[in-house]
């Protein structure tokens, strides 16, 4: 097989590419984080299929978890694919279905209740309002740039993401929430939720300021960021409503396999199942 060199300049190209497709900001971010990486553990040295298997066998020892090397090696792909060396792009590693999640990781609707009321005895009324935004309503933190005032007025929001494009309700409470906010802002139309300079908030910023909370509020760090509260929003849809796929479509989900990721309970949720089996005598 044929050695490759790839220059770092091949990264820029990548970046537009990925932005050409519409990926979020928060994946392109990523894609490029990984494939920096890859480029930067070669040190100059040429791209082919030993290096990558390599590059796969180092993060291996490196101790990440298998979620997150195959996510490492899907975007490290897609790099390879999009400057032509397909050949050299590796397999994920084969992981079993997960029965259940580290109770380290799963925010309850308590310690989210705690967020908010910390966030705004601290007068951070701004961030207590963009996290209730993302629970209430499900969606991605790359997704706050459709939460505007029109769609507030209007009680739902037009997102399009990944070449598709999704309608979401926004309950009422929340509307009356964000367009209170808007007019103490002097908002009159667009997104809601801007910086002092006037910029959209950034996936980086938000997860900051929610960080910054944990101590106050005496919630574990490994529980509180962005994404955590669209798994909130989805286990408290999926218990009132059992529907699955439903749920998917709210989600914005092309599959369902993606969905149940989200429903996974907690260890100790799954130990109190295996007792109610009630085998052991």
């Amino acid at each position: 097989m044929k050695d490759h060199h790839v220059p770092q300049e091949h990264l820029s190209a990548f970046a537009r590419r990925l932005a050409e497709e519409e990926r979020s900001a928060g994946t392109v971010e990523k894609y490029l984080r990984d494939a920096g990486a890859f480029l930067e553990w070669l040190a100059g040295a040429p791209v082919n299929r030993e290096a990558v298997t390599g590059w796969k066998a180092h993060l291996v020892r490196s101790g990440y978890r298998p979620a997150t090397i195959n996510s490492m090696l899907a975007a490290l792909n897609t790099f390879l694919r999009f400057i032509g060396l397909e050949d050299c792009r590796v397999r994920a590693l084969r992981v079993q279905r997960r029965l259940f999640q580290s109770e380290e990781r799963e925010l309850s609707r308590q310690e989210y209740q705690r967020l908010l009321d910390t966030a705004r005895t601290l007068g951070r009324d701004r961030l207590a309002l963009v996290m209730e935004t993302i629970c209430a309503a499900g969606i991605r933190v790359s997704e706050m740039r459709y939460i505007t005032v029109e769609a507030a007025r209007s009680g739902q929001a037009d997102i399009a993401l990944k070449g598709k494009v999704r309608t979401i309700l926004l309950p009422g409470k929340l509307c009356r929430k964000l367009l209170k906010y808007a007019r103490q802002q002097k908002t009159a139309s667009g997104e809601i939720f801007l910086t002092k300079s006037g910029k959209p908030l950034s996936r980086r910023q938000i997860w900051a300021e929610m960080k910054r909370l944990c101590l106050r509020a005496g919630v574990a760090p490994t529980k509180v960021f962005p994404h955590n509260l669209r798994h909130l929003f989805a286990r408290t849809f999926y218990q009132a409503t059992r529907d699955v796929a439903k749920l998917a479509d709210v989600l914005g989900h092309s599959s369902i396999e993606t969905t149940r990721i989200y429903l996974i309970s907690t260890g100790a949720q799954h130990r109190r199942d295996l007792d109610r089996l009630r085998l052991v005598r």
